[in-house]
């Protein structure tokens, strides 16, 4: 009869698995806090607002209607009239190049600004 899971590959599966959650969570905590939110219309921009000043920004275009809450240092969308609400259900954002889309009504908020992190350096 064949064994196919011997002890080793359990020792390695857990290894695995505690090496992804410790990269997830240094991921969640070492990202930079940004300094401006870009907001997006129809895949134009449409305007930057100061993540440091709390106030509420009222979107209304072809029809549909969305607000964007920005409150001590983060940004979140507080209200669509789309059907699936998954914008609004994304919660606050406030690290650089974290994003919330509302797709339904074609709206993109995005946080920028703050030291920027790269992947990659080329010449």
């Amino acid at each position: 009869m064949f064994k196919f899971i011997k002890k080793a590959d359990i020792v390695l599966f857990f290894v695995l698995l505690a090496f992804g959650i410790g990269l997830s969570a240094l991921s969640l905590f070492t990202g930079t806090s940004g300094q401006k939110v870009q907001i997006e219309v129809n895949g134009q921009p449409y305007a930057v607002y100061s993540l440091a000043e709390n106030q509420t920004i009222e979107i209304t275009e072809h029809g549909h209607t969305n607000k964007i809450t920005i409150k001590d240092g983060a940004v979140q969308m507080s209200y669509s009239d789309c059907k699936n609400q998954i914008c609004v259900n994304d919660g606050q954002i406030s690290k650089t190049n974290q994003s919330i889309v509302c797709l339904p009504n074609k709206v993109m908020v995005e946080i920028t600004g703050g030291e920027e992190e790269f992947d990659a350096i080329s010449n």
